[in-house]
């Protein structure tokens, strides 16, 4: 069984609560790869300007609910909705460049580029919108502007997810999707990628 659960302002009660449209919303989700079931009526809603952890055994289906969501798996039926806009019958690509930012299990950076060849990817595809983002990332991962001239596939696991958020970040994503971002990594770094995901939270414009 998936489990999601969402981190709010404990200070403010249900009652004193805005209502607020979701900025995600999956309804009756079914996906599958050929004739295995791997999800079945899953329902989840991301609200603007939230963090929401996704937890689960390993197996039950949480890296396929966020493949589903960025359109990744091969078979899929229900509704997803970004900003109040049915995505469920665009591409992966398509929805990125709506907003949705995604960093997979396992980081996939580009190996064979340099680090600052792996940031250049994504502004390519954002422009002007990512290129203004780039201190930002050094501020966040200092060690991806320290490395800059180096290969990715020299990098550390833990450097390399930092590349891979950092990728994400330039680009400016309204919806920030992370599977697994600590898996494998020292304790070091998994508490500046922590500091990341509440530093870009404050910014109030991004999930």
């Amino acid at each position: 069984r998936v489990r999601t659960i969402k981190i709010h302002d404990p200070m403010m009660s249900q009652s004193e609560a805005p209502v607020i449209e979701p900025l995600l919303k999956v309804d009756g989700l079914k996906a599958s790869y050929d004739e295995s079931i791997i999800l079945r009526g899953i329902d989840i809603s991301v609200k603007p300007n939230s963090v929401m952890a996704l937890l689960g055994r390993n197996g039950v289906g949480k890296t396929s609910l966020l493949r589903s969501i960025m359109g990744l798996m091969p078979k899929m039926e229900g509704c997803i909705t970004f900003e109040g806009e049915p995505i469920s019958n665009l591409r992966s690509d398509q929805r990125a460049r709506l907003g949705l930012g995604y960093v997979p299990q396992g980081r996939d950076i580009f190996p064979n580029l340099t680090v600052q060849e792996n940031l250049d990817v994504s502004i390519s595809i954002s422009g002007k919108a990512g290129k203004d983002r780039l201190d930002e990332v050094y501020e966040l991962f200092p060690v991806v502007k320290e490395m800059l001239g180096r290969k990715g596939g020299v990098l550390s696991g833990g450097q390399q997810q930092q590349l891979a958020i950092g990728r994400a970040i330039l680009t400016n994503p309204k919806l920030l999707i992370l599977d697994e971002p600590t898996e494998g990594i020292q304790p070091s770094i998994i508490d500046q990628i922590e500091d990341a995901i509440h530093s870009l939270k404050k910014q109030g414009n991004l999930s």
